[in-house]
């Protein structure tokens, strides 16, 4: 089993992304995965100029920069490898800009002249299926704690498996991350002990991958679950202003 995981973030190998991605890779290599990261950040990718040389009958599928930066090389890194992971931090409620721009030249790995439905009856256009076909994984994470911020990224990859026909096999959904230190801060993550639990259920994913294919529910539960929980009651009585105040200055004192 060969994983790659794309990691979106701009902080590249220094971010709390990558730091999920390589606790991932601890279970799938223990178990025999093959697994390779490859950080956007360091990555020269230029954005699409939507020209359509791609789907030009005479330089099919050959993008305008395909010698001139590293996105071919991407590509040839998921067409040989058995599963991917998407990997972004949310930056203004979507994925990083830097996944986007990557995304945006699978254009280029299409053929708009061609018709084509999907196996769920979409109308779509013929895609490679070496590149865009691929089993994956959605890694989600951001230092909010509402999960509402994270619906725009997992909506995205839902989308892109139904018109892609490749199967999301694990969404992995990571909130809260400043608050609670989570992988940088070892004596604030003390004070939340569910985050071991996710830890540990992130090794676990990366086992099922490499032996399965795919992350159980139960795994997914766990690595999803929330490390700082917010009674409903609280959240209602948030909407008023005095309660509010006490809340923030809470949060203060804990940063």
């Amino acid at each position: 089993m060969r994983i790659l995981a794309i990691n979106g973030s701009h902080r590249g190998k220094n971010g709390y992304t990558a730091f999920l991605i390589d606790k991932m890779f601890q279970g799938a290599q223990v178990a025999g995965a093959n697994c390779e990261t490859i950080n956007l950040a360091s990555m020269k990718i230029t954005p699409c100029a939507a020209c359509q040389h791609c789907h030009a009958t005479e330089s099919l599928s050959h993008c305008i920069y395909e010698e001139k930066d590293d996105v071919l090389e991407i590509f040839n890194h998921m067409r040989e490898s058995d599963l991917i992971i998407f990997a972004t931090p949310v930056y203004v409620f979507s994925m990083s800009g830097k996944m986007k721009t990557f995304l945006d030249r699978l254009h280029s790995a299409g053929n708009a002249d061609t018709f084509m439905i999907t196996k769920q009856g979409l109308f779509f256009h013929y895609v490679d299926r070496g590149i865009c076909g691929k089993p994956f994984v959605t890694l989600v994470c951001c230092d909010n704690l509402e999960s509402e911020t994270t619906k725009n990224v997992v909506g995205y990859f839902k989308t892109y498996a139904k018109f892609m026909d490749a199967n999301n096999v694990g969404v992995l959904i990571r909130t809260s991350g400043a608050a609670t230190g989570q992988g940088k801060d070892p004596e604030k993550e003390q004070s939340f002990p569910r985050i071991q639990e996710v830890y540990k259920a992130y090794y676990q994913a990366g086992k099922e991958l490499a032996l399965n294919g795919r992350i159980s529910r139960k795994t997914q539960r766990k690595a999803n679950q929330k490390v700082i929980h917010i009674p409903p009651m609280i959240k209602q009585l948030a909407r008023f202003k005095p309660v509010q105040k006490i809340i923030i200055e809470k949060e203060k004192k804990m940063m």
